[in-house]
């Protein structure tokens, strides 16, 4: 079993539950920069609770060296202005609301996220922790792709398969009309408008 320093579960204990979802095209133009926190010591996870959830895989954490934004490794979620977009980063505000994050922060992408591993602690019946990979669960319950750039084969592609045969989330109206957020970004308005036309979101 994974030790967390006592003075972590103090702070984590102190902490507001209250993790938000926050559409980033509404925060202030201050606040839209990447929150800076001291670079990581040692290889050791760190420990904190989430701030905000920007989107399915992108959130604000608060570790001991202070607010730092993440990217969740291994996973693209849709963006919050694409279908199923908010029911995704809603799904990751209540798995993560109130509860520990171990977190394995590595480097950076390049809009200044630190890309990472996260996993969530949850209480067993008999009072034990267990934790559990944030990036496996989003798959498994359809508000993300498996995503392993240059590979053809990512780590969750048989989570990724299941949930689309179980039509679950992003996949309820099958997979021919799913839309990539690199391909949805690059869509004009009239593209946007006629995506998913007639699929009950």
């Amino acid at each position: 079993m994974k030790q967390v320093p006592l003075i972590l579960l103090y702070a984590f204990s102190t902490v507001s539950a209250s993790a938000q979802v926050v559409r980033a095209s509404s925060l202030p133009a201050l606040e839209r920069t990447v929150p800076v926190a001291a670079p990581r010591r040692g290889t050791e996870p760190e420990y904190g609770s989430v701030g905000r959830v920007l989107d399915g895989d992108t959130y604000e954490v608060l570790l001991p060296a202070g607010l730092v934004r993440v990217r969740l490794r291994g996973v693209d979620a849709p963006e919050l202005n694409q279908p199923f977009g908010q029911q995704a980063a809603d799904s990751v505000a209540r798995l993560l609301r109130g509860r520990l994050l171990e977190v394995d922060r590595g480097a950076a992408d390049q809009y200044g996220r630190a890309l990472a591993g996260l996993r969530v602690s949850v209480r067993r019946a008999g009072g034990s922790r267990r934790w559990l990979r944030v990036d496996s669960l989003l798959v498994a319950r359809g508000w993300a792709w498996a995503y392993a750039p240059g590979q053809t084969t990512t780590r969750w592609t048989v989570l990724q398969q299941t949930a689309q045969r179980g039509h679950r989330g992003l996949w309820r109206c099958g997979t021919a009309a799913v839309v990539r957020p690199g391909v949805w970004r690059a869509y004009n308005k009239q593209e946007k408008a006629r995506a998913w036309v007639g699929c009950p979101r």
